[in-house]
C-alpha cells in the first residue's frame, strides 16, 4: 500500500526530529484516541530517555497555547497529539518548536516544524487512520520494539469508530502477528456478567438497554446467563443473532456492524478487553480525571478500581440521558437536534441517536455546560457518501455566530456563545441541506 509507505516515511522523519531534543512537552485530546496517543508517545519517549510533561485537554484554543508557553522550557519540543491540524492560528502562537501528530483534516499551511497526518499521504483520517495509529507509526520509527504499544493504537481506532480496512488493518495484522492483540468473534462489548453489560452499556443501544426487568425476561427467553466470556459458541451465536434482529428494526447498517463482529483482546494492557478500555478512557477524559486512564495505559493498575467505578456511574448517566434525549428530539428540515443542559456526554448521545434511533438525517446535540454551549454533531457513512461534511457545517455555522468548531465529516464538535443556539441550528440545517441535496 503506497499510502502507508508514505506514512512510514513521514513517521521516520518525525522520529528523527524528536530524537534531536532532550525534553518534550506533550499535549493531547481528552477522548480515547487522544489518551491512547498520549500513552503511546510518552512510553516511546521514556524508552528513548527523553523526559516529558503531559497535559490532556478538551479542546485546542488560545488558553492551551498560553499554557504551553508558560510551562515549556527553552529547547523543549512541543508535541500535539490528536489536535493541531485544523488550528494553524493557535499552533502559530506556541513559541517552541512544534510537532503535530494528528488525523483531522488539515486547514491552511501548518506553522509547525513538522506534521504527520494521514491526509498528507492520501488516507482518510476520519475512517482509516486515527491519531493513535498514526502516533504508533512514530513510536515504531523511534524503536521497532514499540510494537508492544500496538494494542493502544487499536484502542484509539475503536474509540474513534474507525474501520479496520486498509491502513488500520495493516497495524492490526502486525499487532496480531506479534501476539500483542488477539481477535475473537462476538458482541462488541466489554467483559463481565451479560445482564450487567446489557443494563449498563450504551452501545449497542437496544429497546431493553437500562431496563433490568426487560433484560432478565430477554435472557430467560434465550436461556442465557453468566459471564459473557464463559458463554458457549452456540449461546453466543444465539445472543448475537437475536440482538442483530432487534437492531434491524431502526438501526443503521453500520450500527449492526459496530455491535457484532471482531472483539479485540489487548494482551499487553492492564485492561484487556478493548471496549472496556475505550469506555474508561472516554469517561476519565470527560470527567476531567484523564490521569487515571493515562496511568492505566502506562501499565499502572493501581487506578483500575477507581476508573471502573467512575465509568460505570457515567455509563448509567449516559443511558439516562439517551432516554431523555429521545423525548427531547426536534426535527428541522435536514437534521434532528436537541437542546439540553448538563448532559453527561453529548458525543455519546449523538452517536447513539444517529446509529440506533434516527439514522436517516444528521443529528446535532446542543449542551449547556458551565455557561458554554457545547455541540456534538454526528452522521453516518451513508450520509457522508451523499455529501455530508459536518466539520465544514459546524465550523462555518459556529464561526458565523462567534464560536468555533471542526472535526471530521462524520463526527464534529463546536462551541458557541450562550444566546446563539437558534441561529446556529438554523445555519447548520441550511448548510447540511445544501450538502445533501
Amino acid at each position: 500500500m503506497i499510502e502507508m509507505q508514505k506514512m512510514v516515511e513521514l513517521a521516520k522523519q518525525i522520529a528523527g526530529i524528536i530524537e534531536e531534543y532532550k525534553h518534550a512537552r506533550v499535549i493531547s485530546h481528552n477522548d480515547a484516541d487522544g489518551i491512547s496517543s498520549a500513552a503511546i508517545i510518552c512510553q516511546a519517549l521514556l524508552r528513548k530517555g527523553i523526559p516529558y510533561h503531559l497535559t490532556i485537554v478538551g479542546r485546542l484554543d488560545d488558553s492551551v497555547a498560553e499554557l504551553v508557553n508558560e510551562t515549556a522550557s527553552d529547547g523543549d519540543v512541543v508535541i500535539f497529539c490528536d489536535m493541531g491540524s485544523g488550528q494553524p492560528e493557535i499552533i502559530e502562537k506556541v513559541e517552541n518548536d512544534v510537532i503535530v501528530i494528528d488525523h483531522h483534516k488539515p486547514v491552511g499551511d501548518s506553522p509547525a516544524k513538522a506534521m504527520i497526518n494521514p491526509h498528507m499521504a492520501g488516507i482518510d483520517g476520519a475512517v482509516h487512520l486515527c491519531a493513535a495509529t498514526t502516533t504508533y507509526l512514530v513510536a515504531k520509527s523511534l524503536n521497532e520494539e514499540n510494537v508492544d504499544l500496538a494494542g493502544l493504537a487499536i484502542a484509539g481506532a475503536v474509540g474513534d469508530k474507525q474501520l479496520f480496512e486498509t491502513a488500520n488493518r495493516i497495524i492490526l495484522n502486525e499487532a496480531v502477528e506479534a501476539g500483542v492483540v488477539s481477535v475473537k468473534k462476538g458482541l462488541k462489548v466489554g467483559s463481565g456478567d451479560i445482564a450487567d453489560i446489557l443494563e449498563n452499556t450504551p452501545e449497542p443501544y437496544l429497546d431493553i438497554t437500562g431496563d433490568r426487568e426487560k433484560i432478565d425476561t430477554f435472557l430467560e427467553m434465550l436461556d442465557i446467563s453468566g459471564d459473557i466470556d464463559s458463554l458457549s459458541a452456540e449461546q453466543l451465536q444465539k445472543l448475537t443473532s437475536t440482538i442483530a434482529l432487534k437492531l434491524t428494526k431502526n438501526a443503521s447498517p453500520e450500527a449492526i456492524e459496530a455491535a457484532i463482529g471482531d472483539v479485540y483482546i489487548l494482551n499487553k494492557e492492564v485492561v484487556r478487553n478493548v471496549y472496556d478500555l475505550v469506555a474508561i478512557m472516554n469517561t476519565c477524559g470527560k470527567q476531567e480525571v484523564p490521569g487515571l486512564a493515562v496511568a492505566l495505559c502506562m501499565k499502572d493498575d493501581s487506578t483500575l478500581e477507581e476508573a471502573q467505578e467512575i465509568t460505570l456511574k457515567s455509563q448509567k448517566a449516559i443511558i439516562a440521558d439517551i432516554k431523555k434525549a429521545e423525548e427531547m428530539l426536534k426535527k428541522a428540515k435536514n437534521i434532528y437536534y436537541l437542546s439540553g443542559k448538563d448532559l453527561e456526554s453529548t458525543g455519546m448521545v449523538a452517536s447513539t441517536i444517529i446509529r440506533y434511533v434516527h439514522p436517516d438525517m444528521p443529528f446535532i446535540a446542543v449542551n449547556e455546560v458551565e455557561g458554554i454551549i457545547k455541540i456534538s454533531g454526528r452522521g453516518t457513512r451513508e450520509l457522508v457518501a451523499r455529501g455530508l461534511d459536518l466539520a465544514y457545517a459546524l465550523r462555518t455555522a459556529a464561526s458565523s455566530v462567534g464560536g468555533d468548531g471542526g472535526g471530521h465529516s462524520i463526527a464534529s464538535g463546536a462551541s458557541i456563545p450562550l444566546d446563539r443556539t437558534e441561529d446556529f441550528i438554523s445555519l447548520v440545517d441550511d448548510i447540511v441541506g445544501e450538502q445533501l441535496n
